[in-house]
């Protein structure tokens, strides 16, 4: 356990110091997006009124997703597992100033994310594979900008992925129990 440890925190310290300038340019505006889940909100509500039927059933499967990751994540987890965030030497001056004061682990930017894509990508593939991209990079954004190590990015997208497939599953959970 104390290697996962070292190898957490030595990824976290270079994810931090370094990456192309384009990425230190992305980052606030990924962040920005992620905050209260801002982005999964308004593509909840662009799928809904210009995908049909399949936009509407995906945008539902979505948020109850994410809603289900964020009770889940910040609701139990982080209550639970106390970890402080990368130390704030590691972290440059201007990513400071947003930091959270909550627990690190885990990240729930990442499982809410995580879950809002998971649950669209079966429903309407092509839109899940761009939120699955914006997924990734709010992941990333969240390491790099000191706010979570990557186990916590990690946990916080295994509990995402956990949530669309129980989403997914209940109301086929139902049918059976009905039928």
């Amino acid at each position: 356990m104390a290697g996962l440890q070292d190898g957490d925190r030595r990824l976290a310290r270079r994810s931090i110091a370094c990456g192309p300038r384009w990425v230190r340019q992305v980052a606030p505006m990924v962040e920005e997006a992620a905050e209260h889940t801002r982005v999964w909100w308004v593509a909840a509500c662009a799928m809904a009124a210009l995908g049909g039927w399949r936009g509407r059933v995906a945008a539902g499967a979505g948020v109850a997703a994410m809603a289900t990751a964020e009770v889940v994540s910040n609701g139990v987890v982080k209550q639970l597992c106390r970890r402080r965030r990368p130390p704030q030497e590691w972290v440059p001056p201007e990513d400071l100033e947003d930091r959270p004061d909550s627990s690190s682990f885990p990240s729930g930017h990442t499982a809410a994310a995580f879950a809002f894509a998971g649950a669209v990508t079966p429903l309407w593939p092509a839109t899940g594979s761009a939120c699955a991209v914006t997924a990734v990079m709010v992941a990333a954004q969240r390491v790099h900008g000191g706010a979570h190590y990557p186990t916590d990015v990690a946990a916080g997208a295994a509990i995402g992925l956990g949530s669309a497939t129980l989403v997914r599953a209940v109301p086929r959970l139902v049918r059976r129990l009905v039928l």
